[in-house]
């Protein structure tokens, strides 16, 4: 069968090998859904997530709406996946790019809107294309075929159910590559609860400190204590970031935080956050590529760009509070 052949051509980027003609982790490196698929909990997971489309709650902006019925929700994407563009994605942490690229699924439509979103005209215009999920599974499987190193969901949130869809049949025809949520951070505890055990690396966004500055320049008006809840719970499911010997990421919590000009973006508190509630050894991405884009000429705050001495503010501090920065691991 295809799965078995694929399964028996795993490349490096895979994490396994075959012992006995059966998959088993190699230094304990396991894609996690692999024991799920086989115990059937994947399957029941995915049916479980499609519940949450029946009245969408899938994100914490439950918005009610029938996308079972092909309604659209605040998000823009109603019953199937909108993707815009998969690939081997180069331009990643090196921890996820390694040689090979992270496989990166980018997915059209946002439950958060950041006025200033360099990707708009993927999250606001919804740029892409619908997909059933044979089609979702077969782009999982090109990706790995193209021997990256993981599955790099981009923007996930709203379509985790389609993802989880997706998911099975893909596995079942012999996806083996660990898999990254990389979301914005406004993800419902609920949902995520459906994904521990499919996850292997959770890389959210802390975009914000607080909530009324949030409320300024997205969609919703309590995105600090949404994040810092979701942030806790992908914690608790998988751990501080390791990796393998030759410096790959394969599991745990990558957290990225975008620095805004004039300090908007509450840095201080984000490290401060990370330290003390999440884990002194947590993971941070100090992301300095800030730039006016989409709707961000409307608002003057927002029309510069962070300067070298804020992010060296910042990259000091996280050291001080013991993060560990990925900039700082090459």
């Amino acid at each position: 069968m295809e799965g078995e052949r694929d399964r028996n051509r795993l490349s490096e980027s895979s994490s396994c090998v075959i012992v006995g003609g059966n998959l088993q982790p190699n230094e304990e490196i396991y894609p996690s859904y692999l024991r799920l698929l086989d115990s059937g909990e994947l399957q029941a997971r995915a049916a479980a997530a499609a519940e949450l489309l029946v009245e969408c709650r899938l994100c914490p902006r439950a918005c009610g709406v029938r996308r079972l019925q092909g309604e659209a929700g605040k998000c823009g994407v109603g019953r199937m996946a909108k993707v815009s563009s998969w690939f081997p994605h180069h331009g990643e942490e090196a921890c996820l790019r390694g040689w090979k690229g992270s496989g990166t699924l980018f997915f059209a439509g946002c439950n958060l809107k950041c006025v200033f979103c360099q990707n708009y005209e993927i999250s606001w215009n919804l740029e892409g294309r619908e997909m059933t999920p044979g089609e979702l599974a077969e782009a999982m499987l090109q990706l790995q075929r193209l021997g990256c190193h993981n599955l790099n969901l981009v923007t996930p949130t709203h379509v985790t159910a389609q993802v989880l869809g997706a998911l099975v049949p893909a596995a079942e025809r012999g996806l083996t590559l660990p898999i990254v949520y990389n979301s914005s951070g406004y993800d419902s505890p609920q949902t995520l609860r459906l994904l521990e055990g499919v996850v292997d690396i959770y890389m959210p966004d802390l975009k914000f400190g607080d909530s009324k500055t949030a409320a300024s320049y997205t969609a919703v008006g309590d995105y600090w204590e949404v994040a810092c809840e979701a942030i806790r719970e992908m914690h608790r499911q998988v751990g501080d970031l390791t990796f393998t010997p030759n410096g790959l990421a394969y599991r745990g919590l990558l957290v990225r935080h975008l620095l805004l000009p004039g300090g908007l973006a509450g840095t201080e508190t984000v490290l401060r956050f990370l330290a003390e509630e999440i884990s002194p050894g947590a993971c941070v991405n100090l992301m300095t590529q800030y730039r006016p884009a989409a709707h961000a000429w409307r608002y003057p705050e927002l029309r510069g760009r962070p300067g070298v001495t804020e992010y060296a503010i910042a990259r000091t501090l996280a050291r001080r509070l013991g993060l560990r920065c990925i900039e700082d691991m090459g």
